[in-house]
């Protein structure tokens, strides 16, 4: 407790209107990257001033005693607001909704059924889409993510959003937590050895070395919709793998 309470006095916030200019660059980066997703809805503009209120409500809600830093806890929040402002337009129509699951729910089956994760041809002839129409289904997807903090509490139910930063910070674990953590990041590892070679690549173009749709587009020598059919293709794929009813269980 006498920790906590010197934390709070020995940190002094810098005014916002400093912490708005400081954190500038990395809201127009993620706005950048996260755009395509909501388009064309849903401008870069307005997703800069989602970043922007993220950004306040994690100034105003920043705990020092807790072992994170303030620019992880920042950027999680900014990214959140973010990715919320892109599923609250519900872009999305129903139907589309309904292909999408029913998308996941064929190649899942596939998977199944022929030991092997399917090509497109076979994905679309299941769908009975011709490849051109499957294509457009995979353009029609916005704002699919791989794993968010909605689908983390699933799999941990008893963490706490605080928790989740404790986590971040290296802070000490619940052992039966450090587990799951550790399981799904082998579950993944996994998954991904099913994707084909481009697919992963425009993954780790994308989520690792921090390229846009655009940029990967010019590395692959294709178009920027063909990089996003590919993206929403992989995330269907890891996530049909990843839902997988668990054998034994």
């Amino acid at each position: 407790m006498v920790t906590k309470i010197i934390n709070k006095v020995l940190f002094q916030k810098p005014p916002l209107e400093k912490v708005i200019e400081e954190f500038l660059p990395t809201i127009n980066y993620w706005a950048n990257r996260y755009s395509f997703q909501g388009q064309p809805v849903i401008s870069k503009e307005d997703l800069v001033s989602a970043g922007v209120i993220g950004l306040i409500e994690a100034y105003h809600r920043y705990d020092p005693t807790k072992k994170v830093k303030f620019r992880t806890f920042a950027e999680f929040r900014i990214k959140g607001a973010m990715l919320d402002e892109i599923r609250k337009i519900d872009i999305i129509p129903r139907s589309i909704r309904d292909k999408i699951s029913e998308l996941e729910n064929k190649v899942k089956d596939l998977y199944k059924d022929l030991g092997r994760m399917p090509e497109e041809t076979e994905i679309a002839e299941a769908m009975n889409l011709s490849l051109d129409e499957y294509h457009k289904l995979l353009e029609n997807i916005k704002g699919i993510t791989f794993i968010d903090i909605q689908s983390f509490k699933q799999r941990i139910p008893d963490l706490e959003e605080e928790d989740i930063f404790e986590f971040i910070g290296d802070n000490k674990e619940d052992p039966f937590e450090k587990y799951s953590l550790k399981e799904l990041q082998e579950e993944l590892e996994k998954a991904l050895e099913h994707l084909t070679e481009k697919e992963r690549l425009v993954l780790a173009l994308y989520y690792y070395e921090g390229l846009t749709m655009k940029e990967i587009a010019k590395v692959l020598e294709c178009t920027e919709s063909r990089v996003s059919q590919l993206h929403n293709q992989a995330i269907i794929k890891l996530r049909s793998i990843l839902n997988q009813p668990k054998r034994g269980g």
